[in-house]
């Protein structure tokens, strides 16, 4: 496992162990390795030098498992290193990929994202997972599967979509809820992600599969109806018309975690095809079952969720919020 002490790295390496799969973590030392598996320490952002704990470790594995999502170089230093030595490498990539925008129901044969390369150095995010694709790719051929992700949520998460509104929910009283409760929504458990990954990889399975659930697995009501029931709260939810957040500049996605309008933006992001993972075995839990347990993971945790150091907060400001109340 390539990193794996965070969110859906760490969902992948639980989900190995669990199997009774011996797991060597290679990290960079932030966070302590899950108990259970051979820690290997090093920074690949440094290129050879930091893959010399890989390069000195004469085992050979049977899967690799890369979540990278920076500079592309560092899945082709990686994956060269560990070509000879491993026989299948599974990439958590992201639909992102796509040129934007991509239509409704896009499948994995659609028009991708130009002027990606394995040799890019920081690049947009969107270049930087076609980058690690095929650098991917490069290395292993057709022992290489593409996880092409789309919204992931679940315990663990680092980004403080799903957080911020269990967070916000649980204070109760008024709540501003976006748009229309029936809005559909498509995202992943980390959790089915990470399992889906390992059965896939035992089969053999290669190429692109877009990992997401169906369009509409959940609604944006569903979804915040769930944040009330998991937290026992007392919060009242007040359904606000997209024109209205927009004038007050209330953001999609940002301010507003999940939610997205209708449009090319909704169309990319929440109705992706997602038939040929669906037909090699993904199945996705039920939304309430991925909103309880990351109430469960956050109330352990004090309430307050880890968050990436590269990724912007979330969330609705709370004089905003006050202004679209008093609407």
């Amino acid at each position: 496992m390539l990193g794996g002490t965070e969110f859906v790295g760490r969902a992948v390496t639980d989900a190995a162990l669990q199997r009774g799969w011996e797991v060597t973590v290679f990290h960079r030392g932030r966070h302590a390795p899950p108990p259970g598996v051979t820690a290997l320490t090093g920074d690949r952002t440094t290129g050879a030098p930091g893959l010399a704990a890989l390069a000195e470790d004469g085992r050979e594995w049977d899967l690799v498992v890369d979540t990278w999502s920076g500079a592309p170089a560092a899945v082709r230093d990686a994956a060269r290193l560990l070509s000879g030595r491993a026989g299948h490498f599974s990439y958590v990539s992201s639909r992102s990929v796509y040129a934007y925008p991509a239509a409704a129901g896009l499948d994995e044969d659609g028009p991708l994202v130009a002027g990606a390369s394995p040799d890019d150095g920081d690049v947009p995010y969107d270049r930087a997972k076609r980058g690690g694709e095929l650098a991917a790719l490069g290395a292993f051929g057709d022992r290489a599967l593409l996880a092409r992700a789309g919204l992931i949520i679940g315990p663990g998460e680092n980004i403080g979509r799903l957080p911020w509104w269990l967070n916000r929910i649980a204070r109760g009283g008024p709540v501003i809820a976006p748009g229309a409760p029936g809005t559909e929504l498509q995202f992943i458990d980390a959790r089915d992600l990470a399992g889906w990954l390992l059965d896939a990889a035992a089969r053999g399975l290669h190429g692109a599969y877009n990992t997401v659930s169906r369009p509409g697995h959940a609604t944006m009501g569903e979804l915040l109806a769930a944040c009330v029931a998991a937290t026992g709260s007392d919060a009242e939810l007040r359904w606000t018309d997209a024109d209205i957040l927009r004038a007050a500049g209330a953001e999609p996605w940002s301010d507003l975690p999940i939610w997205l309008p209708p449009g090319e933006l909704y169309d990319t992001l929440h109705r992706g095809g997602h038939t040929k993972a669906h037909a090699a075995g993904l199945r996705c839990r039920p939304v309430g079952e991925t909103v309880a347990d990351t109430w469960s993971w956050l109330r352990a945790l004090g309430g307050t969720a880890p968050r990436r150091p590269d990724r912007p907060a979330v969330g609705l400001a709370p004089e905003l919020e006050a202004k679209l109340l008093a609407l």
